[in-house]
């Protein structure tokens, strides 16, 4: 009962196309620009990023997952269930969530989105819980665990910001996450300014951010998903939104997990070489 997870991998991938004053070969440079970012061939023999990913989930317990697809993407469902992709995965159950574009529009709804037509996908998870997270994220085993361990109804992840190996620049733009005394979650704060920054410092001087691992009560989040309105400005329904709507109406309802650790992240054509260098160096059984 709830060894299950959603890998959110529907997105547009608007920034990894984006090619320009990038050295990549053309046939990598194909794969960029028609294929699902999660489905680049990073890894030794070619192996696609999200292998990684499901290896880690494997390895972390994890039974059933729900991977939510564009529209427009064929490549993740050709791998895993076309070529046998799955059959590396002995001890996952694999189910597959198309995320459509509504008419008028050049991309999906948002992650809020998304994660509402997974759910919708699987009513028999209700009363359960599940975990869900980015699929060009290489969360660690011991991450997705510490989640799948945790017994509160709802909970995330807090990264501490000082053990992010990004760039200066890239690390602004994480959300921080604002919490109590006890460790619950009272706010998130998307691209904080100076002032917001050393208001999410905790007593110790920490600061924590989102990297969107979460884990949520199925009967507790949907009505927020349903609720979420469109950003105002990006015209997505967003996963973070939709929690801060359940915290501000049930305080306490999201417990935070400490965790100081990177995490690998393959969002640009930039982070390509040095993905192919991390997986290579700490992936030797793949």
């Amino acid at each position: 009962m709830g060894a299950n997870i959603i890998i959110l991998a529907g997105g547009a991938a608007s920034r990894m196309k984006q090619l320009e004053g990038v050295n990549l070969d053309e046939r990598l440079s194909k794969h960029v620009l028609t294929k699902a970012k999660a489905m680049l061939p990073v890894g030794r023999n070619g192996r696609p990023f999200l292998d990684y990913l499901l290896y880690n989930i494997a390895r972390a317990g994890y039974r059933n997952v729900v991977i939510v697809v564009g529209e427009n993407d064929a490549s993740i469902e050709h791998y895993y269930v076309d070529e046998g992709g799955s059959n590396y995965f002995d001890s996952l159950a694999f189910s597959f969530v198309r995320q459509p574009i509504p008419a008028g529009r050049s991309k999906p709804l948002g992650t809020a989105d998304a994660l509402l037509r997974a759910l919708r996908s699987v009513p028999h998870w209700r009363g359960q819980h599940f975990t869900v997270c980015n699929s060009d994220n290489l969360y660690s085993s011991t991450a997705l665990r510490l989640l799948l361990d945790d017994d509160h109804p709802n909970a995330m992840i807090d990264y501490d910001r000082s053990a992010l190996q990004f760039p200066e620049h890239r690390i602004t733009q994480f959300s921080v996450i604002i919490k109590d005394r006890e460790g619950f979650l009272t706010d998130i704060i998307e691209k904080p300014d100076a002032h917001e920054l050393e208001h999410a410092r905790d007593p110790h001087g920490r600061i924590g951010v989102s990297m969107n691992l979460w884990r949520f009560s199925y009967d507790q989040i949907l009505p927020y998903l349903e609720a979420v309105p469109l950003h105002p400005l990006r015209k997505e329904k967003e996963l973070p939104i939709a929690v801060r709507m359940m915290v501000a109406q049930h305080p306490k309802a999201v417990y935070t997990i400490p965790v100081a650790e990177h995490v690998i992240d393959l969002t640009s054509p930039a982070d390509i070489e040095t993905v192919r260098a991390y997986l290579l160096t700490q992936f030797s059984e793949l």
